[in-house]
């Protein structure tokens, strides 16, 4: 297991990129993927940004991009990612319901894509873009 950076040890650049994450969340704490991450405040700075830009307002729902970040977590095999953007899905409305359909989703595309992928089978020239 890799270090987890603490707040009262962290410097000064992390403790400002903490500070956000918890006004941003409105938590107490951050959670251990940016204390992990804060061994290279840089890393943590950027990816702190990017996520808030990508998973910000925008034409997709809050609940859709939280779907979108569970499915490409669980087909990726991070545990960590797959738990928490799970309860950030449940925390914006997602209903048992839309988990269960979720968890079809993806095992369905998983088979198809690995039978394709097996089969090796041609791309139809009426879905290239």
């Amino acid at each position: 297991m890799g270090r987890l950076v603490q707040y009262a040890e962290a410097p000064p650049e992390v403790r400002a990129v903490y500070d956000a994450i918890k006004a941003a969340r409105g938590v107490e704490d951050v959670n251990n993927f940016w204390k992990a991450l804060a061994v290279h405040p840089p890393t943590l700075a950027r990816t702190w940004e990017s996520l808030r830009e990508v998973m910000g307002p925008g034409a997709l729902d809050p609940l859709v991009k939280e779907l979108l970040y569970v499915a490409v977590s669980m087909t990726s095999g991070c545990n960590y990612c797959t738990a928490s953007h799970t309860a950030a899905a449940r925390a914006k409305g997602m209903t048992e319901a839309q988990y269960g359909e979720l968890l079809a989703v993806v095992a369905m595309a998983a088979e198809t894509n690995r039978l394709a992928e097996a089969l090796r089978v041609p791309v139809d020239p009426a879905f290239e873009s």
